[in-house]
Formats: C-alpha cells, structure tokens, sequence
C-alpha cells in the first residue's frame, strides 16, 4: 500500500506528541493510583484467560516487564505460574528485527536488555506464545496501540505463524479517538483497561 510521505511525518509528529502527552499523565498518578489500576487490570485480565482460554492452561502466556508507570501485572503473572501456566517475557536480541521471548518463572534470575529493561537470561528457553500480553502507551477503539515508537511489537506480529491472540493492556485515560493507523500497524484482539474489555475483534 502506498504510503504519502508527508502524510506520514504528519503523523508521526502527531504520535510523538500524543506519547509525551500520555506518558506524562501516567507518570503523575499517585503510586496508589497506579497500584489500583494494575489490580483491577489483573483481576479483568484472570477473567478473561479464565471464560475464554479455560484458564490459559497448556497455553504459553507473554506477558511484560513494568517501566515507566505501566500496570504491574507482576503478581498475576506469579498466580498464573504457580496455577500451572507457562509464562515467557519478549526481548530485543537484534535490534530492528522480531522480539524473542524467553521463558520465566518467579525464580528466573533477570538480567538487563535493552533500555535496562530486565528480561530473563539467554539460557532460557525461548518459546513461541499463545497468547501475548502488549502494554499500551494509547488505543483506539478500533483495537489499534500507540507504543513506544519502535515498532517492535508490529514487527513481531508480522512475523509470527500462527499470530499470537493479542491483549492489550493500558490506561482508560490512554483513549484515543484513532492512532491515524499505517500500513504497518496492526490491530489488537482485545483492549484491557482498569474498566475491563474495551475493544475485542474476534473470539479464540
């Protein structure tokens, strides 16, 4: 699809403003208000692999590290462990390239990847998930993220056969009216936020 370029800037300018924007409104939340966002996430988001995915069992879970005021989604990702579930954590190991992920446990030992953010060590297995878990910087309720900037997260959906069953998860505030979608983005399954499913665009 043909893409105009000054169109392209445009937008990209506009996203790039959008992210401070966004980020900004996060970071100023109390640690109390933050903490009560990744609760109710989490209890949305065991609701959801319970009635939909039969508890996620015999399903790998990509789940991600918290930076930046995201929801921790940390002591979840411990319950869904000790309930059997096997969880993996996604990592840049080329850069410009689909992320890897590696598998983790309570017990995994982290070591710092890119940005310094901790990710389990190379030894670790590396799986191909069911079921991946994408922090959003915004959404729109077409299912489309505003990330970082990167591209990663994209890049890998591309690139996986069969696609992952994609969750996003984020802030209600985080709303957007539309991301001005490209070519290269691609729509989440679902929207998670501390209000429950926002968006969902198919069924498992």
């Amino acid at each position: 699809m043909a893409v105009d370029p000054e169109q392209a800037r445009d937008v990209a300018r506009w996203r790039a403003s959008e992210r401070t924007r966004l980020r900004a409104e996060r970071q100023a939340l109390s640690v109390r208000g933050r903490a009560a966002v990744g609760r109710a996430l989490a209890e949305h988001l065991r609701e959801l692999l319970f009635t939909r995915f039969d508890r996620a069992q015999g399903r790998v879970v990509s789940a991600y590290w918290p930076i930046k005021g995201e929801p921790d989604l940390r002591p979840l990702m411990a319950d869904l462990h000790a309930a059997g579930v096997t969880l993996a954590l996604p990592l840049v190991e080329h850069r410009a390239a689909p992320l890897v992920f590696r598998r983790w446990t309570p017990d995994t030992i982290m070591v710092l990847g890119s940005w310094n953010i901790p990710v389990p060590p190379p030894e670790a297995d590396a799986l191909t998930p069911d079921i991946t878990l994408a922090p959003l910087v915004g959404w729109d309720s077409q299912g489309c993220r505003l990330g970082y900037g990167g591209g990663y997260f994209d890049r890998t959906l591309a690139a996986l056969t069969p696609r992952p069953f994609t969750i996003g998860i984020g802030f209600h505030s985080a709303y957007l009216t539309t991301i001005f979608p490209q070519p290269h983005d691609i729509p989440l399954d679902v929207i998670l936020t501390q209000e429950g499913v926002q968006v969902s665009r198919q069924t498992p």
